[in-house]
């Protein structure tokens, strides 16, 4: 089996030039960025009762699925975390190795899905940002990082509802009135609710220990974490 969507893979490659242009095609992301990383960073600390104020993930190793050019993947090598991203797009690993390289961040990166990574050691923290409405069988694709994570670690999902509304401003507003991202970034079909994700989550030796809401202020132009999860939503799990 795979959890890689070639036509998801064919989509993003397309668009690898431009993942560290905030500017381009990636704009959303570098906006959901600042919040994205506060959240796992604050998270992480808590959660491992890390002490170090200078570089706060020291030690921590983390493994950012779906890292397409490397925008998390950095700064989290930057807090300290031994960082591993991996992507199944061959376009995205060469432009995040390359601006790795460019910014003297030693960061490992493989072009892989979860279930053909070939590495031994198993994870503290696994990302799965943006990534889990792009594959090609949910349940695979949970089950291959499951087995990547050791126990007591942590998962992040972040994703979207699929809810009317989140087809009303994720699709129709994001895509289509504001061009914010490119027609067909996402389908609707693929979006996964709280409830479904959480079941799926269990079924794999993950705990739910909490889920927010991601919202965009419009008039502040960022991203805040809230108690609205019709549209954007991020969980944090714990491998049992």
């Amino acid at each position: 089996m795979s959890s890689v969507n070639k036509k998801e893979i064919e989509k993003f490659s397309k668009m690898a030039a431009e993942w560290w242009d905030p500017e381009g095609k990636f704009k959303p992301l570098h906006k959901f960025n600042p919040i994205r990383i506060k959240y796992i960073k604050d998270n992480i600390i808590y959660s491992f009762k890390l002490k170090s104020k200078e570089k706060p993930l020291q030690k921590i190793n983390i493994l950012d699925i779906g890292c397409g050019g490397g925008l998390l993947s950095e700064p989290m090598a930057r807090l300290g975390a031994n960082v591993t991203g991996i992507d199944a797009s061959d376009k995205n690993i060469k432009i995040a190795k390359l601006h790795a390289k460019k910014n003297k961040l030693n960061i490992n990166y493989f072009c892989s899905s979860p279930e053909k990574l070939k590495i031994k050691k198993k994870f503290d923290v696994i990302l799965n940002m943006e990534i889990i409405e792009h594959v090609e069988d949910i349940n695979f694709f949970i089950k291959s990082c499951s087995k990547l994570l050791k126990k007591n670690g942590l998962m992040f999902v972040a994703t979207l509802n699929k809810t009317l509304k989140s087809y009303v401003f994720a699709i129709i507003g994001a895509e289509y009135v504001l061009r914010w991202l490119p027609i067909g970034t996402h389908d609707w079909e693929k979006f996964v609710k709280p409830e479904d994700l959480k079941n799926i989550l269990n079924k794999n030796n993950l705990k739910i220990e909490k889920i927010d809401g991601m919202n965009f202020d419009i008039f502040k132009d960022e991203w805040n974490i809230s108690k609205d999860t019709s549209i954007n939503y991020i969980a944090k799990s714990l491998k049992v």
